[in-house]
């Protein structure tokens, strides 16, 4: 009889919550809430309130991208080619990494700074492959900026003997490391092309090479080809992550897959990867049944009443089922190839689909985790498609669980017409040693938008880190591509 009593109070409690937050009445009320359900599958999240909440905290100066004098912008000297019509053209670059130690701090190779680059033509997008910048370290002007040439030859792929490189399209982001034997190992993503009638989806697989590199004279670096050229991981069995073959394979292409821009980084003697992805059957997978998932949502019950409700009957519900972001980690081995598929360290089920460019070191015994966004790819309300992110998250170990930096995550935001010429992307923060500041490096100016303006190095700008708080340092803008305070 209590249980019964009981009972029947809660559904009344239910009902009266169901009408106060618009479920539609008391049918919807029960079809909503039979499936409602709270799981993080081991994972830390991004949830629908901190997103919400971190609107609150644009226009703050501590979060927003400095703004830059576009009449300081110039292209990177150094960054051009010949066309295969035997031109020389100016080129665009986009996403880089330095060579860095493993503390993630920037390496010294023989006196020189190096930094990986993606860059191509301005007029074919599908010009995207590695470029290796050089320069004297402690000279931070851009004109020290030299350009070593594409770090691959076309026929690297095919002389691997790899599965996957042999159909390799294009190059995309990752990481370098400088051994402790002195050996620069470079990883990055191997893209291949998108024909499904070949049964090719544009996939995309974490890969590492050795690079070899020698100094011609005093100020030059040549590359003398590449070595140990293999794929790592492309999904595996999808459990873990999706596979491009679970996103595509039925024939949907309205999907956004993910499973790039690996970042290494090292742990108590243990080699990882942290990488860019999107989540697997076994850890959250996508579709309409996440969207009654109490974990994705954050803040209180009633929160996640109301916010489900309008997101049910929300013009995003469709990209919100698709969305299922994350960052994801593999351990590797001393030769590095795969040793254990981990589970994801963050996820942005219902919010994104796309969290990019993973980042990830140690600092003071915590480890500090950031990730680039766009507004244009989330599921949020009040955030638009000229919104855009640094996340960053903080743990006392590296499979954390990892919580928002700033109550929220927010770190950088930016609000900027792609159209300017200082609008910039890709931000990647470069831990200094025996500092609290860390240097911010990203691109500016949007590929192929302009005649004269390239894609190039954006001015670097300092960013404070301490404890779970961090702000953009006041006047701190440096040279175009500086890697150093």
């Amino acid at each position: 009889m209590r249980f019964q009593k009981l009972a029947v109070k809660a559904s009344a409690v239910s009902l009266s919550a169901a009408i106060l937050f618009g479920a539609g009445g008391p049918e919807a009320f029960a079809e909503t809430a039979t499936k409602d359900y709270k799981e993080t599958y081991g994972t830390s999240q991004i949830t629908r309130s901190d997103m919400k909440d971190m609107i609150s905290q644009h226009g703050d100066a501590k979060f927003e991208v400095p703004k830059f004098d576009a009449s300081t912008i110039k292209n990177i000297p150094s960054a051009k080619k010949y066309d295969k019509d035997g031109n020389l053209i100016k080129m665009d670059v986009w996403d880089t990494w330095p060579l860095q130690n493993a503390d993630g701090t920037v390496a010294n190779y023989k006196g020189y700074n190096i930094v990986f680059g993606l860059a191509g033509d301005p007029k074919n997008a599908n010009d995207t492959f590695i470029y290796m910048f050089y320069k004297k370290a402690g000279d931070n002007s851009l004109d020290a900026w030299k350009n070593a040439g594409r770090v691959f030859d076309d026929n690297d792929k095919y002389e691997a003997n790899d599965r996957y490189l042999k159909y390799q399209s294009e190059e995309w982001s990752g990481s370098a490391t400088f051994t402790s034997d002195g050996k620069i190992r470079l990883f990055y993503t191997n893209r291949e092309p998108f024909t499904p009638e070949s049964k090719h989806y544009g996939k995309q697989t974490l890969t590492t090479a050795q690079v070899n590199v020698s100094e011609k004279d005093s100020s030059t670096l040549d590359i003398d080809g590449v070595e140990d050229y293999k794929s790592i991981f492309e999904g595996g069995d999808s459990k873990m992550y999706q596979t491009v073959e679970k996103a595509f394979g039925g024939g949907d292409y309205n999907d956004n897959h993910t499973l790039r821009d690996p970042h290494y980084v090292e742990d108590n003697g243990h080699k990882y990867l942290v990488f860019e992805a999107n989540t697997g059957t076994e850890t959250g997978y996508q579709g309409e049944n996440q969207l009654y998932n109490q974990a994705y949502y954050g803040n209180s019950n009633a929160f996640f009443q109301n916010e489900k409700n309008k997101l049910l009957q929300s013009p995003k519900k469709d990209a919100a089922e698709k969305a299922n972001g994350a960052i994801g980690i593999i351990e590797i081995n001393d030769n590095y190839t795969l040793k254990k598929v981990m589970k994801p360290l963050i996820v942005s089920n219902t919010v994104t689909d796309e969290i990019e460019r993973a980042n990830v070191f140690e600092k003071d015994g915590k480890w500090y985790l950031f990730t680039s966004a766009r507004g244009s790819k989330m599921t949020i309300d009040g955030i638009d498609n000229e919104d855009i992110y640094m996340l960053g998250y903080v743990a006392n170990s590296l499979d954390g669980p990892f919580k928002p930096l700033n109550k929220t995550g927010i770190v950088l935001h930016q609000d900027l017409d792609p159209n300017d010429i200082t609008w910039n992307y890709a931000h990647y923060v470069i831990p200094q040693k025996n500092s609290d500041n860390a240097v911010v490096t990203s691109y500016m100016t949007n590929r192929g938008f302009f005649e004269d303006h390239k894609s190039t190095f954006a001015p670097s700008f300092k960013l404070n880190i301490k404890g779970p708080h961090t702000s953009v340092v006041k006047d701190s803008i440096l040279n175009q591509g500086q890697l150093t305070d």
